[in-house]
């Protein structure tokens, strides 16, 4: 166990060495858990949004605070890609990546192929990832429960910064994700997920 900053990483799998060839060694893909990234906001309920993302690295598996190294960005329910261009909110990184989005309804075994044709960046009108209930990868309650909960076959597909893959299923966004969250006494704006990072350039497949 691994502890970074404000969350856990374990690393459940890594597959050893495997040749593709004579002349070209494939590093197989990677499994990883992420526990309680924290990624709060300010602002809301009308109110502007505002405050820093929180940016992770899939090939590291950490949190960074580097301008160029990074993949996602985190800010309340909002997934930023590290490409396209700003929407204009406060706070937003600069994106200076190759990095894209869709989203693949199924389970993350069945998502094992990426379908590059449906990746897409931020834009000015909308990001990658979309928000709101129901549009993205979540679905808001609203009352009386007032839960935020991972939309069950929302597998998001990422294409890295640097042209790597990943598939992410985002399960819990309150802190230590308890089976059963309540809105009105557990903190939120806490990921945990589960994540397979391709590591070859490229390479589009998961199996």
């Amino acid at each position: 166990m691994k502890k970074i900053k404000f969350f856990t990483v374990y690393i459940i799998l890594l597959l050893t060495f495997s040749c593709e060839d004579d002349n070209n060694i494939g590093i197989s893909t990677v499994s990883i858990t992420v526990e309680d990234l924290y990624a709060p906001q300010e602002g809301s309920q009308g109110q502007s949004i505002s405050g820093p993302f929180t940016k992770f690295n899939f090939e590291d598996g950490v949190q960074t605070e580097s301008e160029t190294n990074w993949d996602v960005g985190f800010r309340g329910t909002s997934i930023i890609v590290n490409g396209g261009v700003s929407l204009g909110t406060d706070d937003e990184p600069e994106r200076n990546g190759n990095a894209a989005a869709y989203i693949f309804e199924g389970t993350m075994d069945e998502m094992q192929i990426v379908d590059t044709s449906l990746l897409t960046q931020d834009s000015e009108s909308g990001y990658a990832i979309p928000t709101g209930s129901g549009n993205g990868w979540y679905t808001y309650s609203g009352s009386p429960t007032f839960l935020i909960s991972p939309t069950p076959g929302k597998i998001l597909v990422f294409r890295t910064h640097d042209n790597r893959y990943a598939k992410v299923e985002i399960l819990s966004y309150y802190l230590g994700a308890p089976e059963n969250p309540d809105a009105f006494t557990d903190p939120s704006r806490y990921y945990t997920f589960n994540y397979v990072y391709q590591p070859n350039e490229g390479a589009t497949t998961f199996d």
